[in-house]
């Protein structure tokens, strides 16, 4: 059978008006097209569909058979119309971004608060995973984009953007023998105890790689799940921790000693990875679109720009 979809949809509202009248009002069309296309459709299913009586038709018993498939499969279609365009007016959708704990804090955070005002329709989920598995999740289709730290492997069919780059320093607590300013070098490194990240970390290789080029081993002491956790670990006198400088711009440093690092710690950025392969959903562009605006970057030949959004400084 050769039945286009137009077919079948003028015989949704025929038989939903039970009229061909009222089908080609629905339709802004005319009756003698209405008519037409009804006659082919009967021609070419072998069966009579309607009963023409002076005012409207009924159905024939496989009228009636074709229209119950017809129906469920038209609301189906056309719920799918309301939902795009609600999409497309933002006014509902789902946007999964997963994110190392720094990217979060230092990049995340600040759009979330804009776009949930801007668009309160759309739900957010965020996968607060390290640099690894945020990468792994968008692998596997299981979240938009990543925003993610240095150092990572790029996997094939990713494409990435450096967002903003971040300089950590060593912090310790009062309690320890150490004052603001002082250095560290690779002898005093030994004599107190470190808080890191776990293994499966893109926190750990980095200082793994730095600690390597001063010939020392990097083994925390104390190992913390999330990179939030080592501030309260050092501020507990746990040892010296390595954090961002976004992290102590809120936080009451009366307690608190910034160190120096001797050679310093390298800067390093925070980027963000999608798949080529995988297009963003009308909300995912929105939301990754924002981000760039607010670090005034933007991926290349981008033809869409963001909605206009205000930034505070941070």
């Amino acid at each position: 059978m050769n039945i286009s979809y137009d077919y079948y949809r003028v015989f949704y509202y025929v038989a939903k008006y039970k009229s061909f009248t009222g089908a080609a009002k629905a339709l802004y069309n005319n009756q003698p097209n209405i008519t037409r296309m009804m006659k082919k459709l009967e021609e070419e299913l072998g069966c009579a569909l309607f009963v023409r009586q002076r005012h409207g038709i009924l159905l024939t018993p496989e009228g009636e058979k074709l229209y119950a498939h017809i129906s469920i499969a038209f609301e189906h279609i056309l719920n799918a119309e309301e939902e795009i365009a609600r999409d497309r007016g933002l006014q509902e959708g789902i946007v999964t971004v997963a994110a190392s704990e720094i990217a979060l804090h230092c990049v995340l955070l600040p759009v979330l608060k804009h776009f949930r005002k801007s668009y309160p329709g759309i739900r957010v989920r965020i996968a607060n995973q390290s640099t690894p598995q945020a990468i792994d999740l968008v692998k596997k289709g299981l979240a938009d984009f990543a925003i993610v730290t240095e150092p990572y492997e790029l996997p094939t069919g990713f494409c990435t953007k450096v967002l903003r780059d971040i300089q950590e320093v060593p912090v310790c607590s009062t309690a320890f023998s150490l004052t603001t300013g002082s250095t560290l070098n690779d002898q005093q490194l030994e004599k107190y105890p470190l808080i890191g990240l776990g293994e499966q970390t893109g926190s750990f290789a980095f200082y793994s790689s730095f600690f390597h080029e001063m010939g020392l081993s990097f083994t925390p002491d104390i190992e913390a799940a999330t990179s939030d956790q080592i501030l309260p670990m050092v501020k507990s006198d746990l040892g010296i921790g390595f954090v961002p400088t976004d992290f102590l711009e809120k936080e009451n440093m009366e307690h608190l000693i910034i160190l120096n690092m001797k050679p310093p710690i390298p800067s390093r950025n925070i980027c963000m990875l999608k798949r080529k392969d995988m297009p963003l959903s009308i909300a995912a562009s929105e939301l990754e679109q924002l981000i760039l605006k607010q670090e005034g970057k933007a991926w290349p030949n981008k033809a869409k720009a963001a909605k206009e959004v205000t930034f505070p400084s941070i």
